[in-house]
């Protein structure tokens, strides 16, 4: 089976199973938001060329407290990643590949390391695991935007280069399986 239909399927089948789930996530995102309940940013994708991704939004109107209690659990349970099975279904994305960034960063990179954007962002990749907890531990940094560019983003290019060598159905189904027992295992 290949990498594309894979993905084709497993969307298909998350959006028809999801469906109920994700027209309720994005009623009460609507409601805690006071606004429409889907978020969409331009992100970097497939070749450095930029494209739109959908989550469920988790921030609202208030400048001195933007995310809410729900949009902090709609984060930490990763619900607000489900829109994300359309961007899988519509070929912006696959399950497994490179988590995709803002522009200034995977556009930008040069020389070897720039064969990363040649493969599919990802839902999910070994880099998005071991980094699940990104948001707490830039938080703890004192100049968090310095630790990202020195720390872990270097670090995530590593392993999403790694993946670009080795990466096979196999090694993504190891991927997504890692993936959920992490999420799993986690107290939400």
């Amino acid at each position: 089976m290949s990498k594309r239909l894979f993905d084709l399927f497993f969307a298909l089948l998350g959006l028809i199973s999801t469906a109920f789930l994700l027209l309720f996530l994005y009623i009460l995102a609507s409601i805690d938001a006071k606004q429409n309940g889907l978020f969409s940013q331009k992100r970097i994708g497939q070749y450095g060329l930029p494209f739109t991704i959908y989550k469920i939004r988790t921030f609202g109107p208030s400048v001195e407290k933007p995310i809410s209690k729900w949009g902090a659990f709609l984060r930490n349970s990763k619900l607000d990643e489900l829109p994300q099975l359309w961007n899988v279904l519509i070929g912006d994305m696959s399950f497994v590949g490179p988590r995709p960034d803002i522009p200034g960063y995977y556009d930008l990179l040069e020389g070897e390391n720039r064969k990363i954007v040649e493969l599919k962002p990802g839902f999910t990749s070994l880099a998005s695991i071991k980094y699940a907890n990104e948001d707490q531990l830039l938080a703890l940094q004192e100049n968090p935007l310095l630790y990202n560019d020195t720390v872990i983003f270097p670090d995530k290019v590593k392993m999403n280069l790694e993946y670009y060598y080795t990466n096979s159905i196999f090694g993504d189904i190891k991927i997504i399986v890692k993936t959920v027992f992490r999420a799993k295992s986690k107290d939400f």
